[in-house]
């Protein structure tokens, strides 16, 4: 199966109602590109919150049927028949967690992914308003593939892209929100961020679709400058398209028939040995 697909980046405001508009906007185009799978950023309907610890913006979460640009999105997928993974910020009960639901290209809901990991840091304060997901490593069986979504920081972690790829996964997709640190204004990520992934995929032969914001946004202690650079690779890790700065997407077409055939050549799943690897689920690589 040959797929392309799109990864959007784009500036967010106080403006919930324009940041879908926006975000439509951005699918419309995409999609009049020929792109089936469309990945927006992580929380792309409002502004990067997590910068402070304020209790009012709980009241931005949302119980899935009720988050405004997951029923726009759903819409759109259905009516343009595309595959669109979707961020939002969720209420559960008295739960909240950073979530990603995937809708198929006729519109069904395919499934609920949780954020497994949260970051805390200066102007990465999530661990306030997120509970670390419960769901697992979710793959979901799309009209274009299966594809396997995780969110941000999630990205960084090797154990998150090697269980989506033994569960599956054809594509891996990662929205996400990274820019600026705070505190250390020297330090520039972007580089260290993309190469992270593209090892993912070099380590699976699995392609993967990142999707980044741009602009700055002020909190009321800190100010983050999202760097986007959202991008594509193949199955080996090699680019095949990068965005800079610039609001708007970026597309590749994947041969999803050639690069399984590849992973099954490459021998990569084949020589794993479970056996060894009890270590890397402890905290300080011992056996107890």
């Amino acid at each position: 199966m040959r797929v392309r697909v799109a990864a959007i980046q784009m500036a967010i405001s106080e403006d919930r109602t324009a940041n879908i508009n926006k975000a439509e906007h951005w699918v419309r185009q995409s999609a009049a590109a020929g792109a089936q799978v469309i990945l927006l950023q992580e929380l792309f309907s409002t502004p990067y919150f997590c910068q402070d610890q304020e209790i009012d913006y709980f009241a931005l979460a949302r119980a899935p049927e009720e988050d405004p640009a997951l029923v726009r999105m759903q819409q759109l997928a259905a009516e343009l028949g595309v595959v669109l993974p979707v961020s939002f910020f969720e209420r559960a009960g008295n739960a909240f967690f950073n979530s990603l639901i995937t809708f198929d290209a006729d519109g069904r809901n395919l499934g609920l992914y949780r954020k497994a990991h949260i970051p805390d840091g200066p102007g990465y304060q999530e661990k306030f308003y997120f509970s670390p997901g419960d769901t697992g490593f979710r793959v979901f069986a799309t009209r274009y593939g299966r594809l396997g979504a995780a969110i941000c920081w999630d990205q960084w972690f090797p154990e998150t892209a090697r269980i989506l790829a033994l569960r599956g996964a054809e594509i891996l997709l990662y929205p996400t929100a990274i820019g600026s640190e705070p505190r250390a204004p020297e330090v520039h990520s972007r580089g260290h961020w993309t190469r992270t992934m593209q090892g993912h995929a070099a380590a699976n032969v699995v392609p993967v679709l990142a999707a980044n914001r741009i602009g700055t946004e002020r909190g009321k202690e800190s100010s983050i400058t999202f760097y986007g650079g959202s991008f594509i690779t193949d199955g080996t890790g090699a680019l095949l398209a990068q965005a800079d700065l610039e609001e708007g997407f970026v597309y590749a077409d994947l041969d999803l028939e050639a690069i399984a055939r590849q992973r099954v050549d490459w021998g990569l799943f084949r020589d794993r040995r479970p056996d060894l690897y009890g270590p890397i689920c402890s905290f300080d690589g011992e056996n107890f």
